[in-house]
């Protein structure tokens, strides 16, 4: 256990001030442990961190419906998800899994690369004209944002927000009352660990009354679009190929639950993506010689993103290197720092008894830089370990960056409850960079910020930059 905790607040105090996740790193360390940390949280409360593969696999795999999410965490996530696939469980979340797996094969993700790089283009040319307007210094955060829930919108529902061209549009304004946090936000749910939910959801708050409206906005828009999406086929006899489209074809689920679907893709699809876009850029622009290199090669292997060109996904696999630096930056900054299990019985983790109703912390950003997993170079950026050479001395990429175990990287889960989307969230990601390095350079306008320890990083659902990320761009021809 860590030494230092308060008579009453146990380790609550350290975990709220500090930012989210930088406790675990430092207990990995810091702290001698098998594999498991016990901590305390407010009135001492214990909690454990799991950080071995081991434990890890019998979370994720082994006793994986064992592990629940606990109901403080999904209680307010129904109030927008309704019973959706990320706050489903047990069977429920089997069946649910089952009905929405063809929608995200390589298949139909590869089909997604036009969409993909569509609004990987609008962004690009609004970036130009952005650039006119403001002595080529724009927050690129801003832009990624943009960008994200324009490709979630189209790729999802097939429907296009227009938050690239006007991030200000009344559609885009109720879908940010919905999915960001607010001050009041973190206060409720920081209060839910300790007072009931059907209490704190019915006090007569601003917050409260807004996101029901807007919630309420969205699915209307949502159960709007699968109207569509039936009148479409009953008279054409064609699917679409975004998500929703797939979803219906499945079958498996009521309208209401199509929407719980949707909203799902929203929430997940959006801030992640917008996260680690960010990110990227960022650690390009503190490596130029590598975003240099990069640059050289996406121009020698495809063609500029806004050129109207199709790229499809095996262009992108000629350029190793890019799928390398965007692995790379999914480990060091992981955009969900942590997720947590509640045993839902009497369990074991690596043959430690855990008592039902425990709560368990599994620390991505610690475990994504463990020294143990990834050699003394773990907490470094180094995209060339995901990288090998072949027989005729050309880059190949490797799936598992050299790691000692499957475990070692939690950016997208693992196991059961591994996200359904990774394949998707990776060519979103990829598309993007390869459209704005291909076209764009970057230089942080603070260099300061070049020590990332003066990055003040929010504490919302992602870990991105709590004031943007902005940067000197130009244009590259």
């Amino acid at each position: 256990m860590p030494e230092e905790r308060h008579w009453l607040w146990g380790h609550g105090l350290k975990l709220l001030r500090e930012p989210q996740g930088d406790p675990s790193k430092e207990w990995l360390t810091k702290v001698k442990h098998d594999g498991l940390v016990r901590y305390l949280t407010f009135f001492n409360r214990e909690r454990l961190i799991v950080y071995s593969p081991r434990a890890l696999s019998d979370i994720y795999v082994a006793n994986c419906y064992a592990f629940h999410k606990p109901s403080f965490l999904t209680n307010p996530m129904r109030v927008i998800l309704g019973n959706g696939l990320l706050v489903s469980e047990g069977d429920d979340h089997k069946f649910q899994k089952k009905g929405l797996l063809s929608a995200f094969t390589r298949q139909r993700v590869d089909a997604l690369y036009p969409v993909f790089c569509q609004r990987a283009s609008e962004t690009i040319q609004e970036m130009r004209m952005a650039m006119k307007q403001n002595e080529g210094v724009l927050d690129i955060a801003n832009w990624a944002s943009r960008y994200a829930l324009d490709v979630i919108g189209s790729a999802g529902l097939g429907k296009d927000f227009g938050a690239i061209k006007d991030e200000n549009n009344s559609l885009v304004k109720v879908y940010k009352k919905v999915f960001k946090v607010s001050k009041q936000q973190r206060i409720i749910f920081l209060l839910n660990t300790f007072l009931p939910w059907w209490l704190l959801s019915n006090l007569p708050l601003s917050h409260n009354r807004e996101l029901s409206q807007a919630s309420k906005a969205i699915r209307q828009v949502c159960q709007d679009v699968i109207h569509q999406r039936r009148a479409q086929y009953a008279h054409e006899g064609v699917w679409g190929s975004d998500l929703l489209s797939t979803a219906i074809q499945s079958g498996r689920f009521s309208d209401d639950n199509l929407i719980d679907q949707v909203m799902t893709f929203l929430a997940a699809g959006h801030e992640t993506t917008e996260s680690s876009l960010v990110w990227a850029i960022y650690l390009l622009a503190k490596h130029p010689e590598l975003q240099q290199k990069l640059r050289a090669e996406i121009r020698e292997n495809i063609p500029a993103i806004d050129s109207g060109t199709e790229v499809t996904n095996a262009d992108l696999k000629r350029i190793p290197l890019l799928h390398a630096v965007c692995n790379e930056t999914l480990r060091i900054f992981s955009p969900v720092r942590l997720t947590m299990r509640e045993a839902a019985c009497d369990t074991y983790l690596q043959d430690t008894a855990v008592p039902c109703g425990t709560k368990v912390m599994i620390s991505s950003c610690a475990t994504n830089i463990d020294e143990t997993l990834w050699g003394p170079d773990a907490s470094e950026f180094n995209p060339y370990r995901w990288l090998r050479k072949n027989e005729e001395g050309n880059w190949e990429f490797l799936h598992e960056g050299g790691a000692m175990s499957k475990y070692a990287m939690l950016t997208f889960s693992q196991g059961h409850r591994s996200c359904i989307g990774q394949r998707f969230a990776r060519a979103e990601f990829a598309c993007l960079i390869a459209g704005w390095i291909g076209r764009f350079s970057f230089q942080l306008e603070d260099e300061a910020l070049m020590d990332v320890s003066k990055l003040k990083i929010g504490n919302g659902i992602t870990a991105k930059p709590a004031n943007g990320m902005r940067m000197r761009v130009g244009i590259v021809l």
